[in-house]
């Protein structure tokens, strides 16, 4: 099977590019796959695609920029270019960019490659009808957010068009299911990018690493959790080290160059920057805990299951999809109230003076993160593809000589 998947990919800065990078990674490993197509937008630098692992071929074509509105076509013409025997669409509500018509049009693929005959699956990692539309950069217009929400409801339609639609958390599942009178769609879980082995749960010397992970301004806020690390210094003689590792979210440009501004008298206080997938683990490895500073959520978190397979304990805001996975997948953290900074500096302060309280959470988490493999994911989408043809195959209608007999 050529498998074509749609995608950012590295070294693209467009959201999701760190998923369809280990989708990628596993996916060439399936002896079903013959070829690995990548339709990935248009980067300076070429895919990085060099992997260890033995596997099929990968053929990259970049033919689509973010925040175009000739996409809806770029795209089509690679896919007549390279034919596909299927296709997988790696998609979020924003993933063609932060434009509206641009991300509308470009929503309109997976219908058009349906259309083509072609069996499509759409993983799409977010649904509108649990998104906060003011919280995540929308608008904060009332009037606004119902008209946003009609769109949605309309691209929801196009999308629910292919084949497959796999959500990430079982709940969306069924929202799906009875608003929009469908059974196309299934729950496939995010899955943890890297199994490695079982940490020895032993933090390097030196100051602990408080770590959030993400591309922050929208609902993903730093000042929380710098101030509540703050509030545990004044009261304890904790050794602590902030680390804000990514960058903005596009909805907010200068969101973290006017923290550090405002934040510039704060000690041991490090922005890193964008994170290459290189220096990924090293982030992890080195952090004492992953914090969520979130006040919303939109969808399964990509950090959490991170998180769990380096072994490390998190803080989460008791809300949304984060609760939910915990439940589902069984990750365990400490809780806090999302809008207070004092009830989030005591969720860290209870790790940060109980270690032994640390590594109950942090092996709950790395086992609740090697139950589901990426390699098994991608498994769980070669079945798919594999029931999608066998539904399409003509059916063979019986002769009348051949029902006598």
């Amino acid at each position: 099977m050529k498998l074509a998947i749609v995608t950012a990919y590295p070294p693209s800065k467009v959201t999701l590019n760190e998923y369809a990078y280990h989708l990628v990674k596993y996916f060439r490993q399936h002896t079903e796959v013959s070829e690995v197509i990548l339709l990935t937008d248009i980067t300076p630098k070429e895919a990085d695609v060099q992997f260890e692992e033995k596997g099929c071929k990968i053929t990259v074509k970049q033919c689509w920029k973010f925040n175009s509105y000739s996409n809806i076509f770029s795209v089509m013409k690679a896919v007549k270019q390279t034919k596909p025997d299927a296709v997988l669409f790696n998609l979020q509500f924003m993933k063609f960019g932060d434009k509206k018509i641009a991300a509308a049009l470009g929503l309109l693929l997976p219908k058009r490659c349906v259309l083509k005959k072609i069996p499509t699956i759409v993983l799409l990692h977010n649904i509108m009808e649990q998104v906060d539309l003011e919280n995540s950069g929308f608008t904060k217009n009332k009037i606004l957010q119902k008209i946003y929400n009609g769109i949605g409801t309309m691209l929801t339609r196009f999308i629910l068009s292919a084949d497959i639609v796999a959500v990430t958390i079982d709940k969306y599942v069924h929202i799906l299911k009875a608003k929009y009178k469908v059974e196309n769609v299934v729950q496939i879980p995010h899955g943890t990018f890297e199994l490695h082995e079982e940490p020895k749960y032993i933090l390097p010397e030196g100051p602990l690493q408080i770590m959030t992970f993400g591309k922050f301004g929208t609902y993903k806020k730093v000042e929380i959790m710098i101030e509540a690390v703050e509030k545990i210094r004044s009261r304890t003689d904790a050794n602590l080290e902030i680390v804000i590792a990514g960058t903005d979210n596009p909805n907010v440009p200068g969101y973290l160059e006017s923290m550090k501004k405002k934040y510039a008298h704060v000690p041991q206080l490090t922005f890193t920057g964008y994170v290459d997938e290189v220096d990924v683990p090293r982030i992890f490895t080195e952090s004492a805990m992953v914090v969520f500073p979130y006040t919303s959520t939109t969808g399964s978190s990509g950090v959490l299951h991170q998180a769990g397979s380096y072994g490390k304990a998190v803080v989460m805001p008791d809300l949304g999809d984060l609760s939910i996975l915990v439940k589902d997948e069984g990750y365990q953290g400490e809780f806090f109230d999302a809008e207070s900074v004092d009830s989030l500096a005591d969720a860290i302060e209870k790790i940060v003076l109980d270690p032994e309280y640390r590594n109950v959470l942090e092996k709950a988490n790395y086992k609740a993160a090697t139950a589901y493999p990426m390699s098994k994911i991608t498994n769980m989408y070669i079945d798919q593809f594999t029931s999608i043809k066998e539904e399409k195959k003509p059916k063979v209608k019986k002769t009348y000589e051949q029902a006598s007999l």
